[in-house]
Formats: C-alpha cells, structure tokens, sequence
C-alpha cells in the first residue's frame, strides 16, 4: 500500500501532486469547538509559501488554503476537516527533458522501481510541493495544542548551511524572523547569504540543519516501547523531504559523553523538578519531562541542479542530465515551517492519547508541575 497518512488520534491524509491541479489533506480526529478559520492557517503557509526571496524557488503560488469542511460559523465540528491548495504556476514544460532519465539524488528511479509509473513534472508525488499541506495541518494542529497545552509554543531555525554553523552564543529568538534562513545568528545570516548567492549563480545546492523546539510542553506526553514520543517525533521529522538524519536533544553527540556527563542532573524547584542540564532534548524513556524537547534534523542538497551529472535513461542507457526548472539552492529553508508543523501535529496526537488514557498527570514532585526548567532557580 502507498502510506499517505500520519498520526493516530490527530490523524491526516495529504494527496495531490507538484503539477496536479491542487494539493491538500483531510484531518480527522480534531476534537469540536477548536476556534478555526483559514487565516489561522494562512499565517503559517505564508512563511513556507515559494519565491519569497531570491534563496527559494521562484515558482509563483499563492498558497491560498481553502477549509471546505469540518467547521461551522468558526469552529470545528469534530468532523474531517478537508483543506485544498490549488497550483497555479505550473511549468511542466521544463521537465520534458527528463522523462526519459532519472535525476540522480532524486526519487525518480526509486518511484519508477516500485510503481511503474512515474509523474516525472516536479517529481509529482515525490515533490516538496507537498509539504504546504503538511504545513496547512500543522496550523489545526497548534490550534490543538494551544487549547489542551497553552504554555507551550513551537519554534524553528535553521542552525548549519553546509559546513558553516552557528555561534551559539550569538543566538537570539528574536532575530529568526528578521532574515530570510530562519536563522537566530545575525552574523551567520549575512555570511550565509554570500555564499548561497554564488552557490545558486552556480547552478548548484547545499546543505543544512534545522533545529526544532517545543517550549514549555507538558511532562508525561508518550508512552514507553512503540509509542515513545521522540519514536513519533523521528518519523515526523524524516518523512520531511531530502532528510537524511535526525536526532533528539544531544543526539549523536551524546556518544562522546561519559555518564556522569550525559545524565540530566535533577534538583527541587520552585514548581516541580529542575533539570541542570537537558541533553535528554527533554524526554526520558518515550515520555516528555517538561523541559524543551530538542530536535535536529539534517537536510541533503536539493538534487535538481544545473550542473551536468551522469545517469541512465529508462532503457538503461548512460546519459548525462541538467536539471531545468526553479528549484531552491537550499531547500532547509522552507524546511523550518515543515518542522515546526510537523512537531505541532506530533503533540497535538500525543496530548490527545494522553487525555485518552490517563487525563491529568498522574504522579506529582513537590507543587504541581506544568513545565521543567534549566535555570538555577532554587
């Protein structure tokens, strides 16, 4: 079967192609009475939506989401929400030269092999065309998540183009939005703008990471063995297009550690438990302990370029492609309204597994605890 739902309580189904006539997805299970219109969507499609600077693909699309069921006069009826997104800037043309070849780096071949059959315009299914509904239900889903966890809040930003990182020192929240890569160092911005200039000049692309944050979320969320929290969050984050790696909180680094360096010391606080350190990327054993959860995922160059590679042809000939079309130099920019989605629906499913089986927390520390916290507060 071609598995094209995620989730299981807060559960969507996204369809569509890059070059179809429109893209979308049902939802199901969103609980009644969510205050809900398309502009509460809208927001967050905006920041994801192509050709918003000269560093994204210069296709031209609106990215307007139409709810066409699931709410009334404003809120949503615990019914399926349907949301469409129409293509309106469809090139096809620029794809004739390869319908014949396979774009090596890309799902071409792979698709070819299983299916037979392959829409070879934008990579039809393949495409990271269909990450703006991911996007769209990601905007249900913090709707979710602000009714059942109101403190908690969701942010992404991109951490590493290619081989140049940020200063973590220099990181500031409130820079993300002030440049085009999503990114909290003023400095590695400006830096990273130069060279992806000269790399999309080049016809090439590159890499990155993005970092995804969960502020403030609830202690207690997932559950241990198959329904591990981060389990759900690593499927999220690598179903996203061109991921090729993803880890919560230390991740691989965590290797490098001895225990005594790795373990989350823990200390009273002045509402609950306080962690001095988190490279639990806040969860222990499947299960949210109420610190930020922490999650990094690695993003390869787009493959679609305009330098020549090597290849084969559907007869399995040797033959060379260049890739036409309007594709992004580094497609980890678009990526961190993806994550962030992609964290909002992962939450929004647990926190209503969670009410399912046990409601409110069970097992209290000291004064009833919302949030964990890394400060030095005694």
């Amino acid at each position: 079967m071609s598995t094209n739902s995620f989730g299981r309580i807060f559960r969507y189904t996204s369809w569509g192609e890059s070059h179809g006539a429109a893209i979308g997805v049902t939802v199901d299970g969103c609980p009644p009475g969510i205050d809900l219109c398309a502009c509460h969507l809208q927001h967050w499609l905006d920041r994801r939506r192509p050709g918003l600077n000269r560093f994204t693909t210069q296709r031209r699309e609106s990215d307007r989401v139409e709810i066409l069921s699931g709410c009334f006069e404003g809120k949503t009826t615990g019914m399926p929400i349907q949301l469409m997104i129409r293509n309106r800037d469809t090139r096809s043309k620029d794809y004739s030269d390869i319908a014949d070849r396979f774009r090596p780096g890309h799902a071409d071949i792979t698709y070819w092999q299983k299916y037979g059959i392959r829409d070879y315009r934008g990579g039809g299914r393949s495409s990271a065309r269909e990450t703006a509904s991911r996007v769209a239900v990601g905007g249900i889903a913090r709707r979710v998540v602000s009714a059942l966890a109101p403190e908690t809040r969701i942010r992404g930003y991109m951490v590493q183009m290619g081989d140049s990182r940020i200063a973590a020192d220099l990181a500031d929240d409130d820079e993300i939005d002030r440049n085009p890569f999503w990114c909290p160092d003023a400095a590695a911005a400006e830096k990273w703008a130069t060279r992806l200039d000269a790399i999309r000049r080049a016809g090439e692309s590159v890499g990155a990471i993005i970092e995804c944050r969960a502020i403030r979320p609830p202690p207690g969320l997932g559950a241990p063995v198959y329904g591990k929290l981060d389990t759900d969050l690593a499927a999220a984050m690598m179903s996203i297009n061109a991921v090729k790696g993803v880890e919560i909180g230390a991740g691989m680094a965590a290797a490098e550690l001895t225990g005594s360096e790795n373990a989350d010391e823990i200390r009273p606080g002045r509402s609950g438990p306080r962690y001095l350190s988190n490279h639990a990327g806040g969860i222990l054993g499947g299960i949210s302990t109420g610190q930020d959860i922490v999650v990094r995922f690695a993003v390869k160059p787009t493959s679609s370029i305009r330098v020549p590679r090597r290849t084969i042809s559907l007869k399995g000939e040797p033959v060379e492609i260049v890739t036409k079309g309007r594709h992004d130099p580094c497609v980890g920019i678009r990526a961190v309204p993806v994550a962030e989605a992609m964290m909002a629906c992962v939450l929004a499913d647990h926190l209503l597994l969670h009410r399912g089986q046990v409601g409110e927390n069970q097992g209290t520390i000291g004064k009833a605890t919302k949030s964990a916290t890394t400060s030095d507060e005694d």
